[in-house]
């Protein structure tokens, strides 16, 4: 049976303005024995060490290239498109705002 793998492209992350590896494909392995706790320290651990690894690539073909050339049932997730709203400056002066007034 072949490993199963994921292949995707990671978000923008919310918590920045910035776009920073948002353009690399990411092939991660998926779980393969689930997760246990620790009864010494409650940590969650398991022996699948395939789980650690994440390789990157340029594009979606190479990774895909490389899940076939090593015989890895592969999964893709397309992102979604990002669509960003036009405003104007002038906005934020209508008298008919639908959002609350903030200054």
């Amino acid at each position: 049976m072949s490993q199963r793998v994921r292949i995707f492209r990671h978000p923008k992350n919310a918590m920045q303005s910035g776009k920073a590896q948002t353009g690399q494909w990411v092939l991660e392995f998926e779980q393969a024995t689930p997760r246990r706790l620790d009864p010494l320290m409650g940590w969650s651990g398991s022996n699948d060490t395939q789980a650690q690894v994440c390789l990157r690539f340029a594009s979606r073909e190479e990774a895909e290239t490389y899940a076939a050339a090593h015989g890895l049932q592969a999964a893709v997730e397309l992102p979604k498109p990002h669509r960003i709203p036009p405003k104007a400056y002038a906005d934020n002066f209508r008298s008919d705002r639908q959002e609350n007034w903030t200054h």
